[in-house]
């Protein structure tokens, strides 16, 4: 009987277990942690988005891989975990922040599209007939001149950060982000953060393995070309297979 009820527990989308644990939200964390990572950093300038797009295999298109999506002019957004589920959330928050432009004349504020994301969130964990959704979103933009920025986990929790990740390698990147970020970072000194942190877990990838977008007040959202995030690559110390290859026919000269 008792495995039965720990099973009936287990199962079950809206029921805590006696220890006050809903294991599917546990398990859809759980789905977030074995995706790709994806970094947001606030800054003095604006909002920056760095995610790890790398593709599986050298016959998939790599503009395929969408991990950072444009919510609205002053918004943007990165995903983990399950792309389907991601996408879902991301076109409930694209026609929430279109119908508030449409209802009353004015971009919907950062926290309060985070907060209808994670309502809506919420309500998959205590609904029967559902699961939780198997995804995280950072959700950043400008408020009022001033950059924000929030994350969103499957158990529909909203909380605001000045830098965090979501997705694989959380301990090793969350940690290179607390020892280097500081206040008034400028917008590049957060993209060379965001790539150095990723590195910080696997340092085994190359400029084109990268999305980059960030949120400014004053160009909006835009997103990085591979020759900048090359830029932002060796401005944070980091090395490319070409360098290393250089490197190794310069030694070869020298002897």
């Amino acid at each position: 009987m008792g495995g039965n009820d720990q099973q009936a527990y287990d199962r079950g989308t809206s029921l805590f277990s006696p220890d006050g644990r809903i294991y599917q939200v546990e398990y859809a964390r759980e789905a977030v942690s074995r995706g790709a990572p994806s970094v947001g950093v606030r800054t003095g300038d604006g909002v920056v988005f760095v995610a790890m797009s790398r593709a599986s295999s050298t016959l998939m298109e790599a503009e395929s891989i969408e991990k950072l999506h444009k919510l609205d002019d002053h918004l943007g957004t990165a995903s983990a975990g399950h792309v389907a589920d991601a996408r879902q959330l991301i076109d409930l928050a694209r026609r929430q922040s279109q119908g508030n432009r449409l209802r009353y004349g004015e971009p919907v504020g950062v926290e309060t599209l985070t907060k209808f994301v994670t309502d809506h969130i919420q309500e998959n964990t205590q609904r029967g007939g559902t699961r939780p959704y198997g995804a995280a979103l950072l959700i950043g933009g400008i408020d009022d001149g001033e950059p924000r920025l929030f994350a969103a986990d499957p158990s529909g929790t909203p909380n605001e950060w000045k830098a965090t990740v979501i997705g694989g390698g959380r301990s090793d990147i969350q940690g290179h982000l607390e020892e280097e970020w500081t206040e008034g970072l400028s917008l590049d000194a957060g993209v060379e953060l965001g790539v150095a942190a990723l590195a910080a877990h696997d340092d085994e990838f190359e400029p084109a393995d990268l999305a980059v977008a960030t949120v400014t007040e004053a160009d909006g959202y835009q997103t990085l070309s591979v020759e900048e995030i090359a830029e932002a690559f060796d401005a944070a110390g980091l090395t490319t297979e070409d360098d290393e290859g250089d490197e190794a026919d310069d030694a070869d000269d020298e002897e």
